[in-house]
C-alpha cells in the first residue's frame, strides 16, 4: 500500500456507515483528511463524519472529485443511477470500487464510463475493524490497483478474493448477510436464558460472549469446526440433547437453504 501521506486522492459517494468505517480505518492508518473526499447530501451525516474522522464532506459532487485517483461507491444501490449522472464525466479515468449490493460491473462501468472496477462485499463487523470483504476485480484492473482497493478495506478487516463476479452472490449470502445470522440466533439463546431464569443481561452477556469465544477458538484452532462441535459434545450429555433436537427439526438443513435464498436474492437484484 501507498504510504498515508502519498495516498491516492480518493473519492467516495456516499458517506453512510460502511463509507465511515472505511474512512475511519483510513485515517487511523494516518491517511491524512485532505486526500479523502467524500460527496453525502445528508447534513447530519455529514456532520457525523466531520466529528468522526475530521474529513469535510460536500452535499454535491463537483469538480473537487476530477482529481481523483479513485473513487468509492458507498450509496445505497437505488440511489446509484441519480448519483453516477451527478459525477458524470468527471471520474471516467480513475479506479471505481464499488461496496453497493447487487449493482454489476457492466452497470457500473455503464454508468460511470470508468472501465478500472473493482466490486467488493463487507460486512457490518467492519464499523468496529473486524469485517470480512469479498472482492472481484475486471481484467482492466493490474496489480496495484487490486493491491490498493485490497489495502482500502483492509484498514477495517479481512479481504478475500473471488475469481468470478458471480461468486460475490454467495460472498453476499455467507459473510454479508452473515452478521444477522449470528444476533438472530443470539436473540434466541437469550430468550431461552430468560425463560429458564436467567436475567436478560446475564443471558445476553452469556450468549454474546459464548458466540465470540466459540468463534476465536475456530480461528485459532487448526482442527475443523466438526471436530471442535464434537470435542463439546459427550455422547448422553446436555450438548448432545441440544443437538439431538436441532437435528430431528433439520435446523441445519435449513439454514442452509436459508443461506441459498439469501443468494438467489442477490442474483435477482443484480439483474434489476
Amino acid at each position: 500500500m501507498s504510504s498515508p501521506t502519498s495516498h491516492p486522492l480518493t473519492g467516495f459517494i456516499g458517506g453512510g456507515n460502511m463509507a465511515l468505517a472505511i474512512i475511519g480505518g483510513l485515517r487511523r492508518a494516518g491517511v491524512p483528511a485532505e486526500r479523502l473526499r467524500v460527496v453525502e447530501p445528508v447534513p447530519e451525516q455529514r456532520e457525523r463524519l466531520r466529528q468522526a474522522t475530521g474529513v469535510e464532506a460536500m452535499a454535491a459532487a463537483d469538480d473537487r472529485l476530477a482529481p481523483c485517483e479513485a473513487i468509492v461507491w458507498a450509496v445505497k444501490p437505488q440511489h446509484f443511477a441519480d448519483a453516477a449522472a451527478a459525477c458524470q464525466g468527471m471520474t471516467t479515468r480513475a479506479l471505481h470500487l464499488s461496496i453497493m449490493a447487487g449493482v454489476r460491473c457492466a452497470s457500473l462501468g455503464t454508468a460511470t464510463g470508468a472501465q478500472r472496477l473493482v466490486r467488493a462485499m463487507p460486512n457490518t463487523p467492519a464499523l468496529i475493524g473486524r469485517g470480512i470483504s469479498g472482492l472481484y476485480a475486471v481484467d482492466a484492473v493490474d496489480a496495484d490497483s487490486r493491491h490498493w482497493a485490497a489495502s482500502l478495506l483492509q484498514t477495517c478487516g479481512s479481504v478475500v478474493w473471488v475469481d468470478h463476479e458471480a461468486d460475490l452472490d454467495a460472498v453476499t449470502a455467507l459473510s454479508g448477510s452473515g452478521p444477522a445470522y449470528i444476533f438472530y440466533f443470539i436473540e434466541a439463546m437469550v430468550q431461552a436464558g430468560t425463560e429458564m431464569g436467567l436475567s436478560a443481561a446475564i443471558a445476553r452477556q452469556l450468549a454474546q460472549e459464548t458466540f465470540a469465544g466459540a468463534a476465536a477458538l475456530a480461528m485459532q484452532s487448526p482442527e475443523s469446526p466438526q471436530t471442535l462441535r464434537e470435542r463439546v459434545t459427550s455422547k448422553g450429555g446436555t450438548t448432545a440433547a441440544a443437538l439431538a433436537h436441532l437435528n430431528a427439526h433439520g435446523v441445519g438443513q435449513h439454514f442452509a437453504q436459508a443461506l441459498h435464498a439469501a443468494r438467489q436474492r442477490a442474483e435477482e437484484l443484480g439483474r434489476s
